[in-house]
């Protein structure tokens, strides 16, 4: 079945992530939390997928991790009329957009920027991190780095996302993001990035948590709103966060 080939492929770049991420998933977690510890916070970016949606607010998670969350609106409800396609155009190709968001973000220098891109290889998201590091954030990437290395970068530095950031983490998918073959199909089902950069991001959050403990601080954690006293433990848990920034 090919339910049991993809849980299969799936394991394996789990597995993939435990043999050449653990080391640098230990190092990035002591920086960040040693920044916490000092008053720094902690951003992340997503281009599109699930980081900011299974990595924030979580039962479990930490409370210092906080979106940035991008939306641009445009309204414009004339009658219909025939038109060539104009093709799509997202903010991760605009040009000083990053210095847009700097501007309008809570970003200060020393904090910790989190960019999550598969691709890693548009100009917005290298450009936010480029211009993070050099007012002093750390920058952390989530990416894939086979299918980034195989991208040509739209920035004008030519480096991709994970050369760009002081640190990357691979979630170890492809070229393609998919993981599936199908006989008789054309193209492979099934892509990876979106659970193998969640288990990243736990991974990640959880050694925060461990090595802020080792220095004798309380992380703010989130419990889950359906248990006993949720609301009174997390209204404490977001006092210490608000006071102590982690």
């Amino acid at each position: 079945m090919l339910m049991d080939k993809y849980f299969e492929a799936m394991k394996n770049v789990l597995i993939d992530i435990e043999k050449t991420q653990k080391e640098k998933i230990v190092e990035v977690s002591e920086e960040i939390a040693k920044r916490l510890s000092k008053g720094a916070a902690w951003h992340i970016m997503d281009t599109g997928h699930m980081l900011m949606f299974e990595g924030v607010g979580r039962t479990g998670g930490m409370m210092a991790l906080k979106p940035i969350k991008i939306t641009c609106e445009l309204d414009n409800p004339v009658r219909y009329r025939p038109s060539e396609s104009k093709g799509a155009v997202g903010y991760d190709s605009i040009l000083g957009f990053a210095d847009f968001v700097i501007g309008r973000s809570n970003i200060l220098p020393g904090d910790i920027l989190m960019v999550g891109s598969v691709s890693g290889y548009k100009h917005f998201p290298i450009d936010l991190a480029l211009k993070c590091n050099a007012i002093g954030c750390l920058t952390v990437a989530i990416t894939t780095v086979e299918y980034s290395s195989k991208l040509k970068s739209e920035h004008p530095s030519g480096k991709r996302l994970f050369e760009a950031c002081k640190y990357y983490i691979d979630n170890c998918s492809n070229y393609g993001d998919t993981i599936v073959d199908v006989e008789g199909f054309e193209q492979k089902i099934c892509p990876a990035s979106g659970i193998s950069a969640g288990y990243v991001m736990w991974a990640i959050q959880s050694t925060v948590v461990e090595k802020l403990l080792e220095m004798g601080l309380k992380p703010s954690v989130y419990i889950s709103n359906h248990m006993p006293n949720a609301s009174k433990i997390n209204g404490q848990a977001i006092d210490n966060y608000t006071k102590y920034g982690y």
